[in-house]
């Protein structure tokens, strides 16, 4: 081994292992944002049927903007994740502190706009709570389930590069 190479891997906390896998990253990017806009092109579908059928139970136009505001919230979060996924992918890979930070405060930033979105349908547009966390529940469940059913079960990175 030369002094450059040598030189080289003492500067590089990566191992070379981790490394191949970590250039792969990019190609899972491209498939992950197609995964995600399909996620929400879901909750969207499951978000305009679950009002329209408690539309069809109650008859009252309340009920209906308050099941469509809270799948809203939902697909908002969502799209929230999938544009911090997008902005944390261009931050370092290799600086594994700040990819924890980045997600900590990533979800503490979701989770408040939500809350305050929850709050805000309540207290000042006086929507249906029942409805409102309704059609937020049914959008919000959408998420683990779609992405379940549009990846076929299948966990790609972990059992793609391991011998």
């Amino acid at each position: 081994m030369n002094k450059e190479a040598k030189n080289l891997r003492q500067h590089s906390l990566t191992p070379p292992e981790i490394a191949a896998i970590m250039a792969q990253s990019v190609e899972v990017d491209a498939n992950e944002k197609i995964i995600i806009r399909r996620v929400m092109l879901l909750q969207v579908l499951v978000t305009l049927v679950s009002a329209y059928i408690a539309f069809k139970m109650i008859e009252t136009p309340q009920v209906l903007i308050a099941t469509l505001s809270g799948g809203g919230i939902s697909i908002f979060n969502a799209g929230l994740l999938a544009w911090r996924m997008d902005r944390s992918a261009l931050k370092s890979l290799r600086n594994a502190n700040l990819q924890l930070r980045l997600l900590y405060s990533y979800a503490a930033e979701r989770f408040l706009v939500v809350v305050v979105l929850l709050y805000f349908c309540i207290a000042a547009m006086k929507l249906s709570p029942l409805a409102l966390l309704c059609g937020f529940a049914m959008a919000q469940f959408t998420m683990p389930v779609g992405r379940i059913l549009l990846c076929g079960y299948k966990t790609g990175i972990a059992t793609k590069n391991v011998k």
